[in-house]
Formats: structure tokens, C-alpha cells, sequence
């Protein structure tokens, strides 16, 4: 129940974060989380316009189907990073959120699928803050980042991919090449609490 009231008591309103869907088979993960964490939420088609969105406090950009993050072509994905709300890139999300900010993606010579450990890099930075340094996480990609955009920062690795997660210097974008939403991310749904007190810190 602690979890369940954690964005509520913040402030007086609700916190509104919406999830896109990009073609992922987790997408549904991500809303229930946030539901769980007592965020109102809706799962959004990524060729909805902004001007039909919602007032919102945050945004997923979920993963998608094989290589989507390599075509750079996720539906509305470019006009949504042009909000002045905090936005989370998970597997896909994360590779077009590179790509749209000038890194770039490419195919993964060690592609990652199923358990993965991780490494935080100076403690991970908002997205990460109160996990341990070395975590276990979901991966299930082909692709990877591997150039990392201008005025972002790397904040996890892992054996085979360098660009686990990443985090821009105004501490309003966020990408993570694996799975928090899956259980057997052992921290997963402590990051979505991270991004959850993120949002309601940038709100207005």
C-alpha cells in the first residue's frame, strides 16, 4: 500500500504519465507499473498527434518490434521529445531518444537477450538513485546505441553493450537499453519509482 499511495502523497494531484506504444510485448508492463505506483495513465498509439494528448506530467516511450530502433522512424516519437516534460526511452525508445538527439544506433555485435548484469556509472544518476551499483535486468534487443548524443551522459553498462542506460544534463531525458518493467529486473520497479518522483519535481 506504501507503493500504491507514493505518488499521490506528493502533491496534491494526481501525476499524469502516459505510455506510447511503439509495437513493444511489454507496453502493457509499463502501464500496469505505473498504475501499481498510483500514477493515472493511459497507453497512447505512437501516431496519436500531441495535439490530442492530455495534460501530461511524464512520458514512456516504449520498446517496439525487432530493428525499429535502427529504421528512425517511431511514429510521432520526434514530436513528442520536443516536450518540455521528463521522457523515458526503454529498448526502441531508447535507441530513436539517441538517434533524435544526435548518437546513433547501430546492430549490436553481442545482441542481449534474457538476464543481463549492469553497472552503474557515479551511481546511475536520477534514474538510478537508491540501487546498487552492480543489478540484474531484462534484456531482449538486437539493436544498441553506441554513439552517445551531445549533453548526455552514460549511466549503466554492461558486458556487451556500453549504452545501457543514459541520462541528458538537464536531468529530463532518460534511456535504458533493457527492461525495468519485467520482473526479472531486479530493480525495475525502483526505477519507475525514480521516474515517477522525477515527474512530479518537474511539474508546473
Amino acid at each position: 500500500m506504501a507503493c500504491l499511495l507514493f505518488a499521490t502523497n506528493m502533491s496534491d494531484a494526481q501525476l499524469i504519465i502516459d505510455v506510447v506504444d511503439n509495437g513493444g510485448q511489454w507496453t502493457h508492463r509499463e502501464w500496469r507499473m505505473l498504475r501499481y505506483l498510483g500514477v493515472d495513465t493511459k497507453i497512447l498509439s505512437n501516431k496519436t498527434p500531441v495535439s490530442d494528448f492530455r495534460k501530461i506530467d511524464g512520458l514512456i516511450l516504449s520498446g517496439g518490434a525487432a530493428r525499429v530502433g535502427l529504421t528512425g522512424q517511431l511514429g510521432n516519437c520526434d514530436k513528442y521529445l520536443k516536450l518540455d516534460i521528463p521522457i523515458l526511452g526503454i529498448c526502441a525508445g531508447h535507441q530513436f531518444m539517441a538517434d533524435f538527439y544526435g548518437g546513433s544506433s547501430r546492430e549490436a555485435p553481442k545482441p542481449e537477450f534474457g538476464e543481463a548484469k549492469i553497472t552503474l556509472v557515479n551511481g546511475g544518476g536520477k534514474l538510478f538513485e537508491s540501487t546498487p551499483s552492480n543489478q540484474m535486468v531484462w534484456e531482449s534487443h538486437n539493436d544498441e546505441v553506441n554513439v552517445l548524443p551531445e549533453n548526455f551522459i552514460v549511466t549503466a553498462f554492461s558486458h556487451s553493450c556500453k549504452i545501457q542506460a543514459m541520462e541528458n544534463e538537464l536531468g529530463n531525458r532518460f534511456g535504458v537499453q533493457f527492461h525495468p518493467e519485467v520482473d526479472h529486473s531486479e530493480f525495475g520497479q525502483e526505477i519507475f519509482s525514480n521516474f515517477v518522483k522525477i515527474c512530479n519535481l518537474a511539474k508546473k
